[in-house]
């Protein structure tokens, strides 16, 4: 059974390599952090908008143990035994916290969830448990402008309420 469950996912992950396309790099010089590093468990990467599709490629499903750090030019997911993750500034849509992703559900915002465009255009949410949920307001605040226009975006797109 065990065999099974590994191959499965790791055809997930080959059917999923194809449509995601390649993670940005991270760059060589990132300067000073403006927040973090805030440490947590990196809970994995979803496509957007599910929060139960969860990215199978390489290790960037894998939960680890991980330090989120922003800098100027994005966000970089440190992750113990696994791949960091970059997300450059540019890619970012929004910032906002939630109950669960990637299948595990928690408290009432317990996962600061960071939505990004991967190069292909994809959209993927990637989440952070954090071991200090108090630093959630600043990094939400930090992106307001960023998620309310987000947020229009979805209203904009949503189909229009039925009047009964």
């Amino acid at each position: 059974m065990v065999t099974l469950a590994l191959r499965g996912w790791r055809k997930r992950g080959d059917r999923q390599a194809d449509e995601l396309g390649a993670f940005p790099e991270t760059p060589d010089e990132l300067g000073e952090p403006v927040r973090g590093p805030h440490t947590g468990l990196y809970v994995g990467s979803t496509v957007a908008p599910s929060w139960q599709n969860r990215i199978a490629v390489g290790d960037k499903g894998d939960r680890a143990s991980a330090e989120l750090t922003e800098y100027d030019a994005g966000l970089l997911l440190t992750r113990q035994g696994a791949s960091e993750i970059w997300i450059p500034r540019e890619s970012l849509v929004a910032v906002r916290t939630e109950n669960g992703l990637a299948g595990k559900v928690m408290s009432r915002d317990g996962v600061l969830v960071v939505r990004w465009t991967l190069p292909s255009g994809i959209e993927i949410d990637s989440g952070l448990r954090g071991d200090d949920k108090t630093v959630y307001p600043d990094w939400t605040a930090a992106y307001t402008e960023l998620n309310e226009k987000a947020f229009a975006a979805f209203d904009a797109s949503a189909p229009e309420k039925k009047e009964s």
